[in-house]
């Protein structure tokens, strides 16, 4: 049985940061809601109770029922889970002058406590609360302060509860806490006594079996789009169930140039029982005349749902859906403030499963983006695929500003890998998170040779980013732009200017539409 880390969420924006640095330590960490505590049993090593933008002294204050879980398990209050725990056991809790939000630094921590084994006198840590804790509970003894507050880490006095509890006022998950993750450990390992043996290589092993266990000798289909997500998860089911696993791979029209056959190739490379289903006509013929950004969205899921449906009535005994969710997903699907709050869509294909009347299985549903790639790399998918930039599901039809045309798509193809190729070839591919190219609904002025043009504008786009959320603009080489906007302009028939997009996130996007 997997040894876990249960996190309860009372909303902070860094919950998921905390079941991440588990995870970085080899330790399998879940996220619930703080009012879905579920049966405490052997395979829970620790709770962990994570802060919240909401204050204890707050008439609407998040309530857990702590009865359920203190002295059954080693347990770590950070920030707000600090101080309700400070509150309901008779401490003292007030609202600060001012908020507390920064850097500040440990002061004379326990060094006796293994809590703070190795961890430096002064040591930097990272405040973000607008309460303090003046008095702790009397069932527990202090640990640390800083220079601005009296109580930074307590921890319960021996014999107290049956298990230990601690509470911190700063946020060791954050990478402003210089030593946090070093803090972590020591509560993981050293009190909760985890193994650390969650890799890469046990998550493949039990997933593989959990899924034969699971599935047996019956029919999985997956639609895969040549991402990492969907291509791992393939991957994982081919490992469990071989040929019983039927993947599809359309072509709506709106991928980049000779994409589809190459990723059709890679994947029958790596045995994959795979059906390529060139649908792009059909997607633009669909698409003709519609230029709003939510109204081409909505017409490439329609059909491509039509599309997968048709091929997959062409098929017999097929029970199981597979698809690429991921952890965030999951997390994002889930509202802490209860489940009356209208919460995000699933990211996936929406209404397939019901439409085919089949059955869901998400085999990385469980991983965070970066452990895919790690499970994709133990896996020996070819690098091509596991370091290849995000690409948005409606593809081009996003980067074509404005209706849709053949013409259109082909024209930015040329020009898209033109800029790709230059990134791989100058080796800088692997140094953004995204590039893409940008046609706009923009005609200027030119001269080629002795004429005039009036020609179409492309946009060159890339960032830098961990996930997505935030962006800043790839500091590109000018010489190497110019080579980029030099054969464009004089390869791609109809583009006579090239521009570079130097726009953050936020304010602006990553893709344009």
């Amino acid at each position: 049985m997997t040894e876990k880390i249960l996190i309860l969420d009372f909303g902070s924006q860094y919950t998921q940061l905390i079941a991440r640095r588990t995870r970085e330590l080899n330790v399998y960490s879940e996220i619930v809601p703080f009012y879905k505590i579920p049966e405490i049993d052997d395979s829970i090593k620790a709770i962990i109770l994570s802060g919240s933008p909401f204050s204890v002294l707050e008439e609407n204050a998040l309530q857990v029922e702590l009865d359920k879980i203190v002295g059954k398990k080693p347990l770590l209050g950070v920030c707000y889970g600090a101080q309700y725990l400070a509150n309901y056991y008779g401490g003292n809790v007030q609202r600060s002058e001012k908020r507390e939000y920064g850097k500040a630094s440990l002061n004379a921590p326990l060094f006796d406590d293994p809590f703070f084994k190795g961890i430096s006198d002064g040591s930097q840590i990272w405040m973000s609360h607008g309460d303090t804790i003046t008095e702790i509970p009397e069932q527990f003894e202090l640990l640390a302060g800083t220079e601005s507050i009296p109580v930074a880490a307590f921890k319960s006095k021996e014999g107290a509860f049956d298990a230990p509890v601690y509470a911190i006022q700063f946020h060791p998950e954050v990478t402003h806490s210089l030593e946090g993750k070093e803090i972590l450990s020591n509560f993981l390992i050293d009190i909760a006594g985890c193994h650390g043996n969650w890799t890469p290589a046990s998550f493949v092993d039990e997933a593989v079996e959990d899924l034969k266990k699971k599935i047996g000798d019956q029919k999985v289909l997956m639609g895969i789009s040549g991402g990492v997500d969907s291509t791992v998860g393939a991957e994982l089911l081919h490992k469990a169930i071989g040929q019983n696993l039927i993947c599809f791979f359309v072509d709506n029209g709106l991928l980049r140039k000779n994409e589809y056959e190459e990723v059709l190739h890679s994947y029958k490379d790596m045995g994959l029982n795979i059906v390529g289903v060139d649908a792009s006509r059909r997607f633009w013929d669909e698409l003709a005349g519609e230029s709003s950004p939510e109204g081409k969205r909505k017409i490439i899921g329609r059909v491509f749902i039509e599309v997968f449906e048709e091929e997959a009535n062409k098929l017999e005994d097929i029970v199981w859906l597979g698809q690429g969710t991921i952890y965030p997903d999951v997390i994002e699907s889930i509202s802490v403030h209860g489940p009356s709050v209208t919460i995000k869509s699933h990211h996936n294909v929406g209404g397939l499963p019901d439409k085919l009347n089949l059955k869901i299985v998400e085999p990385l549903r469980m991983l965070f983006k970066d452990e895919v790639r790690k499970v994709g790399a133990e896996l020996n998918i070819p690098g091509h695929i596991l370091n290849r930039h995000p690409f948005p599901g409606p593809g081009l039809g996003i980067r074509i500003l404005g209706d849709i045309t053949e013409e259109k798509v082909k024209m930015l193809q040329e020009a898209d890998d033109i800029f790709i190729k230059n990134l791989k070839k100058h080796q800088l591919y692997d140094k953004v998170w995204q590039a893409g190219t940008m046609l706009l609904p923009v005609q200027s002025v030119g001269v080629m040779g002795d004429e005039r043009t009036y020609e179409k504008t492309v946009a060159l786009r890339s960032v830098n980013s961990l996930d997505g959320m935030t962006a800043e603009w790839s500091k590109l080489p000018h010489d190497f732009l110019a080579i980029v906007s030099s054969e464009i302009i004089n390869n791609v028939k109809g583009i006579n200017r090239v521009v570079y997009d130097i726009s953050t996130k936020p304010p602006a996007t990553i893709e344009w539409e």
